[in-house]
This record gives structure tokens, sequence and C-alpha cells, in this order.
């Protein structure tokens, strides 16, 4: 098995404004509570570096900030509930797939998507073979080639009748939202954006503004990542669209991790769907967002992508994915499945605990799932996680496991390759302690962008993205969710558990090519083993063994930031 499985950092996009819309939801009134104006300012700068704004807007809005509290805002827009197709047989793709699973009641079939390439293909294929309805959800549509072929594949869905909704987090849509606007216009095509902002567009002053003034509510997002065809074969895991995410960028690349899934847990990742989709959260974008006059019809819609997705049809990426046969695969129901017992969880909208709330334990939320079953590890847990901050709590629990004999790995990013400098802070501070332990760390190096190799951890570019679990190598985790605060308890997640040998072989093996020290530093403690010395940090470089006494590679400017951020920053808004 090969693909590209892990790294990047996102490009700037252009700004769209649009006209404000102040709307209103019930699930929204927990979110928001009144604190003075330093105190968002603080969290504000927080909220910045996590998701790398520009630094000029906050520089911008900070006297203005200092000088008001927080605001809040209301939500108040129509719309009309609808909920996932129950019929799957009824449809192409439920016949070729969910037969096979006849003979295993309850269980579903899994398929690995390593590559980004497959991963796209993946998602086109349902998109062409989808016959009743797609159903989209996504953190991050990007403004670029894959994403506008990916939405262009949903639009001619639509076209040949097949309902399509499209949900996606408001965080990151304001670059879209014209485009979003524009597929509304077609009858079969639906698109809410969750958790809005009142000021549209990309992110300039006045967004800024509400960002610092509304932090409380604005910092919770909706992380979740599902493409689901006909209820019967849907795609989840840690990739958003974008070039970034299917190894399609010159410039950047996240390596990540999908799985094809079909059989009955595809009806619980449609049922999550609904939640989000029916919240008082997810507002409609044609309320928010007027299209322009010439925009009013779907075939304008139509063919504006349409001249996109033809600029990018005939490049180097778009012939390679000619040659793969993920895609045909993918329709004609042939794709090699894994048949296991499988469960969705999901975090509910709305929901969220307080950053600040360090004891809240909702029930069965990923992590108090995932917790339980790496706690009940025998033998082996391997995690994979681009950003890991495990608190005290999460230490003791990975030492205590250590203690009793259970072999635990980690794969996350080094400070060199990671997007998120302010996250690296949070874990940095916690290595000593598991080092001390017994628990192995290894931190991915950046590829060569030149050069894009296919396997996981040598993905051409920037920063590990790949969120998954393995313990006792056969309960398998995969998913949005990071291991960190940020997903326990402000945005909402979604993921599947497995219970596979064959899925656990798979991913150990992918862990241990990506942890080969010629694709990963290995961090330890000193001779000594003082948890107080400065770590190490061994590789091969050359075929020779290399060992590093700082973070290795990272600028000196980012070590200092790095030191900067541990000593201020609050974890739990990491």
């Amino acid at each position: 098995m090969s693909g590209t499985c892990f790294m990047a950092r996102r490009a700037a996009r252009p700004a769209v404004r649009r006209q404000p819309l102040i709307v209103d939801a019930r699930e929204l009134a927990h979110f928001t509570s009144h604190r003075g104006g330093m105190m968002c300012l603080f969290k504000s700068v927080v909220i910045y570096l996590h998701f790398r704004l520009p630094a000029k807007l906050l520089l911008a809005v900070a006297p203005i900030a200092l000088g008001a509290g927080c605001a809040s805002v209301r939500f108040d827009t129509e719309r009309v509930a609808s909920y996932a197709f129950d019929q799957p047989l009824l449809t192409p793709l439920g016949q070729n797939y969910l037969p096979h699973l006849a003979d295993r009641p309850g269980q579903s079939g899994f398929h690995l998507l390593v590559s980004g390439q497959d991963a796209f293909a993946a998602r086109a294929a349902l998109s062409e073979s989808s016959l009743r309805t797609l159903d989209l959800q996504y953190y991050i549509v990007a403004q670029d080639k894959t994403a506008t072929m990916l939405l262009y594949s949903a639009l001619r869905a639509a076209q040949r009748g097949v309902r399509v909704r499209l949900l996606i987090d408001d965080m990151n849509a304001g670059n879209r939202e014209f485009d979003l606007a524009m597929l509304v216009r077609h009858p079969n095509v639906e698109v809410r954006l969750f958790n809005t902002f009142s000021r549209r567009g990309s992110f300039g002053i006045s967004r800024a503004l509400e960002l610092l003034g509304d932090g409380d509510r604005l910092n919770r997002r909706m992380h979740n990542k599902l493409w689901i065809a006909d209820s019967a074969v849907a795609v989840i895991g840690g990739r958003n669209l974008g070039d970034a995410y299917f190894n399609a960028s010159q410039k950047t690349d996240f390596g990540d991790l999908d799985v094809l899934a079909a059989g009955p847990v595809v009806a619980d990742m449609a049922r999550s769907f609904d939640q989000f989709w029916n919240s008082a959260l997810a507002v409609p974008v044609d309320a928010l967002v007027a299209a322009p006059h010439e925009a009013a019809s779907s075939k304008f819609a139509a063919t504006e992508m349409e001249e996109r997705e033809a600029q990018f049809s005939e490049s180097e990426y778009v012939r390679a994915l000619r040659t793969t046969a993920l895609g045909r695969q993918v329709r004609a129901g042939t794709v090699p499945l894994i048949v296991a017992p499988a469960s969705v969880l999901y975090d509910v909208p709305g929901m969220q605990r307080a950053a600040t709330d360090d004891t809240a334990d909702r029930k069965e939320t990923i992590f108090s799932v995932m917790r339980q079953s790496v706690e009940s590890a025998q033998h082996d847990v391997v995690l994979v996680t681009p950003y890991l901050v495990p608190g005290a709590s999460g230490v003791a629990m990975l030492c205590a496991i250590a203690d009793r004999g259970v072999r635990v790995r980690i794969l996350t990013n080094s400070l060199v390759s990671t997007d998120v400098p302010v996250v690296h802070a949070g874990y940095a501070r916690y290595r000593p302690q598991m080092l001390a332990c017994g628990v192995e760390l290894f931190e991915m190096r950046p590829g060569d962008l030149a050069s894009v190799p296919t396997r996981i951890g040598l993905s051409s570019g920037a920063s590990l993205h790949t969120k998954a679990v393995v313990i006792d190598g056969e309960a398998v985790f995969i998913g949005s969710m990071n291991l960190d605060p940020r997903s326990a308890r402000l945005n909402t997640e979604v993921a599947l558990r497995i219970d596979s040998q064959e899925l656990g072989r798979q991913l150990v093996a992918l862990f241990d090519e990506a942890t080969m020290l010629d694709q990963a530093f290995r961090v330890r403690l000193d001779e000594t083993g003082n948890v107080n010395a400065p770590l190490h940090w061994d590789a091969i470089e050359n075929d020779l063994p290399v060992r590093y006494a700082g973070e290795p590679l990272a600028s000196a400017g980012r070590r200092w930031l790095v030191r900067i951020l541990g000593a201020l920053v609050p974890e739990a808004l990491l």
C-alpha cells in the first residue's frame, strides 16, 4: 500500500465583501457571555495565532477591543428541516456495495485513502455515481482548483436530479461565499454556513472586530469532515477540500488520511450530518449573501465552474488522476473493503464545553470513548496527531499505561513542520514527562516539495495532518479530531471506531514507515534521563546518524516565539 499522508500551509485568499445580516439561534445562547475588553483582547490574540490570521488586522483593531466589551450577536433566519435519504438499496451505489456486506450483518466495509490523489478521486467518483443525495460537511472549502472541481462535481450531480446539501463552517467560508451563493441558484442545491459571523466576506477589519468582540462564540468551530453519497458510501477523515489536502499544490501539502466506508455506519454518519444541518447554528447562505444579478440563474454558476474546471482538466495532476484505478473501482463498487464492526462518534452541535472547564465530562464524546479505549490497552498504543497537547491528565494516563508495560508511540509535528506554533508551545512543555515514563515520541520532518514520494510521512511539504489511533493493533480511530483542548472542548468533531486487526496492521505499518529516522525525528532525554536537561532529536541524514541538541531545523525566531507563547498562553485555549 502506498500514498501520501501528512503535511502543509494555507495560502492567502482574495477578499470577497457582501452585505451583513443579523441572525438568531437558540443554541448560541450558552456560547455567549460578557467579558471585559482586556479579556477579549487576550483570548483573541490566541485565536489569531491559532487560526493563522493576519497580524496587521490584530494590530489595527486592538485599540478598539481594549475599549469595548465582547458583543453578543443575534441570529434569526428561517430554514426548512430536511433529512438524509434512508433507502440506499434503491441506488446504484447501494446495490453495488451493500449486498457484499449481507453475510456480515451490522458490519461495514472500509478502505484507507492514504494518498491525496485517491482521496480526491474517491470523492469525485461518489459525486458521479450518486443518484439521490450528496451530503457534504467541511471545516474548509478552499478557493482553489481541487475544491472547485469537487464543488462542480456536486453541481453536476444536482443537474442530474441529486439533492445536494453542503454545510461549511463559517470561519473560512468568507472567501468562497460568492461561489456558494451562485451554487444555491440551482433548485437541487442547498448551502448552509455554521456558527456564522454577521460581517461577510474574507477577513478584514469588520470581521476582525467581530472576532475580537465575540471570541467566546466564534472561537468554537465545526471541524467535522464528511462526504456522503446516497447514504450508502461515505468518505470520513482529516481532509478538508483544497489543493493542500490532495497533493495538488506545488507549494504546500498537508499529509492526511481518510477512509472510504460503506454499510450501516454511513447511515449513522448521515444522522450526524442531519443534526448539524437542522441546527439553529446552520444558516442558509442565501440569507447571508446576495448573489450578483448576472448570477441569478444556475446556468451562470454552472458555466463559471465549468470554465474553471476546464483550466485545470489538462494539468499534470488531472492526467495522473486518470491513470488511477480507484475512481473506477469506486464507481463500480469493486474497491477492496475490510469488513468489520464499527461505530460513528460525533459531537452534538452547540454542546461544546466551555474553554475553561477542566472537569466537565460529556457522555460518549469522541474523547471519552478514545480515552477509555486507551486506558484499557494491553500491549500497544499508536497515536498520530498534528496537534498534541495532552494536559496533565493526559500525560498521567499515558504514563499509567506505560507503567503497566504497554508500549506507547506517538507521531506529531516538529516545530519546523507545524503550521500552528502556538499549539506546539502547549505540546513542548509535556515532552520531558512523557519521555521519562517511557512514551516514544516522534516528530515529523518536512520533505522536499520538488519530490513527492508516495509513502506516508514522506509527503512533500510542510505539515502532518493525519488523525489516527490504533490500540492493541485492532481498535482503530480515524476522524477529524486532534489531540488537544480545542478538539476536546471547543470544536465539534466526527470519527469512526473500527475493530479490525487487518486495518490496524495497515495503519501500524504506515506508522512504522513514517517514523523511520530518515523521515522523522525521535525525541529523547539526555543520557542521564534528567527531565530538566535539554532534549535531543535523533535522525538519519545521508545514511549517517545525526543528533540535534535543539528543535531541529527550526529558526531562532520560531524557537523564541514558542518559548514566549508557552509561558503566556492558557492551555485551555489551544
